[in-house]
């Protein structure tokens, strides 16, 4: 069956609500909790005013075991279910899958993102671009919901990223995309002023709600 044309009107108020979704994003595993537990920080960090959250379990520390990753998907996603706050999750199609996840968000290396797209058609979509060649491809298709671009600074929060691109880079890929971006990649509540003064629609963070010894008042300086 044909999907239906969304119309000028519709498509202004889903970019908007896009926009107003990515402004505090945040993205946490059991890896990244030092102290007290994901579920118990996610609450936290929902009561302070999140727009959005990414389940994302890998690396070091991570839960390896399916099972266990659902259970904790479900209760992070019930968590934010309460608050009305997007749940989304990270690379993990089988996971989005089967617990009727708001979204998923992939990276370049991940599964071809035309066919996330045909898994998720009416669900949230994020792709990770670094470079102005990924942007310019990913602008060619239509229902991907934002972009991640980045890492903007360097990050301990993933061993393997990108090297960093810097806030002009920001800036210029930002005017290339055609979809609401959040920044990524190593940002805190020391820099996130410079990554607010570009045109970028939000930003998203690991370390700095899951390190913090205040996340209200972390929340609400990377507003």
């Amino acid at each position: 069956m044909a999907q239906p044309i969304i119309g000028h009107l519709e498509r202004l108020s889903i970019v908007k609500n896009t926009k107003e979704m990515l402004s505090v994003y945040f993205i946490a595993g059991t890896q990244d909790i030092i102290e007290g537990t994901l579920p118990s920080i996610l609450e936290e960090a929902l009561k302070a005013g999140i727009t959005c959250f990414q389940y994302r379990e890998k690396g070091q520390g991570s839960l390896t075991e399916f099972h266990d990753k659902m259970n904790m998907a479900k209760i992070c996603q019930s968590l934010c279910r309460e608050y009305e706050v997007p749940f989304l999750i990270n690379d993990d199609v089988e996971l989005a899958l089967k617990i009727d996840a708001d979204g998923i968000h992939v990276g370049q290396d991940n599964q071809d993102i035309q066919e996330v797209i045909g898994l998720f058609p009416t669900k949230i979509v994020g792709l990770s671009c670094h470079d102005q060649h990924e942007i310019i491809v990913a602008n060619q298709l239509e229902k991907i919901t934002y972009y991640g671009i980045g890492p903007v600074y360097g990050t301990q929060s993933k061993p393997d990223a990108e090297k960093p691109i810097g806030i002009k880079t920001l800036q210029h890929l930002i005017k290339e995309a055609n979809k609401p971006v959040v920044a990524i990649g190593g940002i805190s509540t020391e820099n996130v002023s410079d990554v607010l003064a570009t045109d970028v629609d939000g930003v998203s963070v690991i370390s700095a709600i899951t390190r913090t010894e205040n996340i209200r008042e972390t929340v609400k300086s990377l507003q």
